[in-house]
């Protein structure tokens, strides 16, 4: 499912036109992804939970040539699933 099927689900769902429904999951994504650059975990009851974690530096591969490499440390956004989406699956 792409952006504007799922427009097109909730303009449905909702009696509104495609480009509001639009506007509208553009506006919760853009919630989201402050929070998470904020540090802040983000809950939906129902659905589930993002959470940012820290990932610590550690030791890799380059793989074209095999030599070690240090990869640095970096912050990541988790996803964690609710009882009741789980419950849907």
């Amino acid at each position: 499912m792409n952006i504007g099927e799922l427009a097109k689900g909730v303009a449905g769902a909702t009696g509104s036109s495609e480009a509001d429904a639009k506007k509208a999951i553009t506006a919760v994504f853009d919630q989201i992804a402050g929070a998470a650059a904020k540090g802040e975990d983000v809950l939906i009851p129902g659905f589930g939970k993002f959470a940012v974690k820290d990932r610590p530096e550690r030791e890799g591969r380059n793989p074209a040539t095999g030599a070690a490499m240090t990869i640095a440390a970096s912050k990541k956004v988790s996803f964690t699933a609710a009882k009741g989406l789980k419950d849907k699956l």
